[in-house]
């Protein structure tokens, strides 16, 4: 695979104990045949993951919800203090103290060189539109880093109504013109609403995230090898599914080199500010 040793995953987490066992992810554990872990998985272990596929960085998201933080900042933070060269830092933050949220973003991206910041709306219930958002959104601006959203269904047992394209990622697209926005989990079943709202908003990305090569929908691959080609990011969601699982089968979708190092390393350079 063309310049793979530069692949970049836009979105994975290094999970703890309470974030792989926690009860909302039951389905998904059901579905992939997992029991519930007993230990910590090493860090060793993730890096192994990605280096099967030659993934060179990964962007490591904390979780926060309405309970709290399932995966710390700082968690994640220790980890890139012992793997600058591997990962990069997502922040998280709690959307019932607007206050507290913002200075908990501007200490991660100011002080621990976190790339951006990802909310979980199905976790909260809350579609993206919702007033506590808003707040984020304008520093995100401020602090020139992009929100990473989830679009779609809910593979955990929670209602898919805030991942719907349209209207909520339309209508914050139109409210904040400046913000980058990151779309995961390419928006299935409504991947044509994403397309359309990631065509019509310069600063609108999709990412591919939770799907292997093969599950893409034929409207998302023509869109990647042709208008949207400087619009679709790569990304696991690592350890739900693994690199190797994500990347099987890529080589006969994409045939062009340039398209192809794009949507693996290039789009995520520009969009995350990476170096």
């Amino acid at each position: 695979m063309t310049a793979s040793n530069k692949i970049i995953d836009v979105w994975m987490q290094h999970p703890t104990l309470d974030f792989i066992n926690h009860p909302m992810f039951e389905s998904l554990r059901r579905w992939m045949g997992m029991e519930k872990a007993t230990n910590e998985i090493p860090v060793e272990f993730t890096i192994a993951a990605m280096d099967q596929c030659q993934i060179h960085k990964g962007l490591l998201s904390a979780w926060w919800g309405p309970q709290g933080p399932l995966i710390s900042n700082e968690n994640v933070a220790s980890i890139v203090e012992r793997f600058p060269d591997r990962f990069a830092g997502i922040a998280s933050v709690d959307l019932l103290r607007p206050m507290d949220a913002i200075r908990e973003l501007r200490r991660c991206i100011n002080e621990l060189g976190f790339k951006g910041l990802r909310i979980v709306q199905w976790f909260w219930n809350l579609p993206p539109t919702n007033r506590r958002y808003y707040p984020l959104y304008a520093e995100c601006v401020e602090l020139d880093v992009p929100v990473c959203l989830q679009v779609g269904h809910t593979g955990p047992l929670c209602p898919s109504e805030p991942g719907r394209p349209i209207p909520y990622i339309d209508e914050v697209a139109l409210d904040f013109p400046e913000l980058r926005i990151v779309c995961g989990h390419i928006g299935y079943p409504w991947t044509l609403e994403m397309i359309a709202v990631a065509t019509k908003h310069e600063n609108v990305f999709i990412d591919t995230s939770a799907y292997s090569a093969k599950r893409y929908p034929a409207e998302l691959v023509e869109y990647l090898n042709k208008n949207g080609r400087k619009k679709v990011l790569f990304g696991t969601n690592y350890p739900m599914i693994t690199a190797a699982q994500c990347l099987k089968g890529l080589d006969e979708l994409i045939t062009d080199d340039d398209v192809k190092e794009s949507f693996l390393y290039r789009n995520a350079q520009q969009v995350f500010r990476l170096t």
